[in-house]
């Protein structure tokens, strides 16, 4: 059920092209070559690029094997598929078999044919795959509303039948497959004799938005200026301002219609660029609906049409900050541990969906940044799991940070080894200790290989051989006396060179 949210459905006809050898396995493969590569890729790429990306090498591939196998010579199909993912039904089409869209009745053709009339060869076939080294897919959207059929007909099917011979079938409303057979039957009965395939796929519901249908609900929705408190907004009245910062001004609120509080977060204009605000509520509102984790914040989807303007919708999480709690003394250890349990589990439940968060810390400080960030570098896993192991660090360090220098305006001494933990807290276990400090690393290859490492360290504990850690010297272990030492070394060197002399 999750993969069929993020991945949608997936039907695809292809038909070999006649008078080819190999046209038969041609076929059977793009469609495994199809649903294997679209399957395999991330659902934030998009369906269009997803699926235009797992048919370029199958089509290199069946192009250099019809010039180079005998039994493959000239091999080439046609081909067509149709995503059905959340509210539309996204097309992929090569050749001259076709997807239709049937809604009340009424019969819309999705594909055109890639075909050119020859006088007294009929129709020709211009672009199929396999026929070049290079492909070009057709790509359309249609939206989708509960009770519509999508068809997809070989030209065995729409060669022999009429349009209204076809919509009169599938307005029997049938089962999908007794539909399809009656068609084929209607082929049948026509007296052709060519292959002839049809497969309908009926919506009984819909999803929620996907990546591309959220981005068009997004662009449809103007930006205007933040509201105030006490005002009301499409039906959510706003108690009081939570936050007002730099680029979003965010609200406690309630639905009339539900109990529980909300948070409404409206974009200021005058700050962000139309196209900044736009793509980053569209990636935030995406990763929310999409992360499915305990420990990381949800967005809600306002019901279809509510919407009057751009802000999202988030439920109210009671409690305080870690910010606010570390303004306190410390936490206790195994409050610590169970802070940075839960924490590394939303960052783990992250990365995994490919989504490096980059602004991870108990504040708005850039101090948790990462080494490699400071240089230019762009956000990934290994850089958030560095500012975690910070924030894991100050959780347990109270308002110090693991560089003496870390406090002061611009970039850190990185070079400099971090503060001990044990120096700050000697219950710290060395285990722990050593965890963090293998976080904090200038040097990204050697942090974790990935925050999961992290979490089972945070779970085993003791229960695991511990790390060595670091041997700590004399000034990290006992500064005072270091000092202590060193200024009795200076004066016995001094009093030795004045009776010297």
């Amino acid at each position: 059920a999750a993969e069929q949210r993020t991945r949608g459905v997936v039907a695809v006809v292809a038909d070999g092209v006649s008078g080819s050898k190999g046209g038969r396995i041609a076929a059977e493969l793009a469609v495994r070559s199809f649903i294997d590569g679209y399957m395999d890729q991330d659902p934030i790429v998009g369906i269009p690029t997803a699926g235009i990306r797992a048919m370029q090498g199958y089509n290199r591939w069946l192009n250099s094997k019809g010039k180079t196998d005998p039994n493959m010579q000239g091999a080439a199909c046609t081909f067509t598929a149709v995503v059905l993912r959340g509210r539309e039904a996204t097309v992929l089409h090569v050749g001259d078999s076709r997807a239709w869209h049937f809604r009340d009745g009424v019969l819309t053709r999705l594909t055109q044919d890639h075909v050119h009339d020859q006088p007294g060869k009929g129709h020709v076939l211009i672009r199929a795959l396999g026929i070049e080294q290079d492909v070009k897919l057709d790509v359309r959207t249609t939206p989708l509303t509960p009770h519509d059929r999508i068809l997809i007909t070989s030209d065995g099917v729409h060669g022999v039948l009429t349009e209204d011979d076809i919509c009169r079938i599938l307005g029997r409303r049938g089962s999908a497959d007794a539909d399809a057979q009656g068609l084929l039957d209607a082929v049948t009965a026509a007296g052709a004799r060519d292959n002839a395939t049809a497969l309908i796929v009926d919506v009984i519901t819909t999803g929620a938005l996907d990546w591309e249908a959220l981005g068009a609900e997004v662009d449809g929705l103007p930006i205007l200026p933040p509201p105030g408190a006490g005002q009301d907004i499409d039906g959510y009245h706003l108690d009081r301002l939570l936050s007002d910062g730099r680029y979003t001004r965010v609200f406690l609120a309630h639905d009339g219609a539900r109990p529980a509080p909300l948070v409404l977060k409206f974009p200021k204009p005058a700050i962000l660029s139309e196209k900044g605000a736009r793509s980053a509520f569209l990636r935030e509102s995406f990763i929310g609906r999409r992360v499915d984790s305990p420990y990381v914040g949800r967005t809600l989807t306002p019901e279809a049409g509510r919407q009057s303007q751009l802000y999202l919708v988030q439920p109210y999480y009671e409690g305080q900050t870690l910010h606010a709690r570390l303004t306190h003394d410390p936490l206790e250890m195994g409050e610590g541990v169970a802070v940075a349990l839960k924490l590394a589990r939303a960052v783990a439940a992250l990365h995994r969906l490919g989504v490096a968060h980059r602004d991870i810390k108990p504040d708005n400080v850039i101090l948790e940044m990462a080494p490699e960030l400071f240089d230019g570098a762009p956000g990934d896993a290994a850089s958030d799991q560095f500012a975690l192991g910070v924030t894991l660090y100050r959780t347990l360090a109270g308002p110090h940070y693991p560089w003496p220098n870390a406090e002061a305006a611009g970039r850190p001494k990185f070079e400099q080894r971090p503060v001990a933990l044990t120096r700050l807290r000697p219950d710290v276990p060395s285990w722990l200790d050593a965890a963090i400090r293998r976080t904090l690393q200038v040097d990204p290859g050697e942090r974790f290989g990935d925050v999961d490492e992290l979490v089972h360290v945070l779970e085993s504990g003791e229960r695991l051989a511990a790390p060595q850690r670091e041997p700590l010297g004399l000034i990290e272990r006992h500064p005072v006396r270091f000092w202590q030492g060193l200024c009795l070394i200076l004066l016995v060197a001094l009093l030795v060179s004045l009776a010297t002399r």
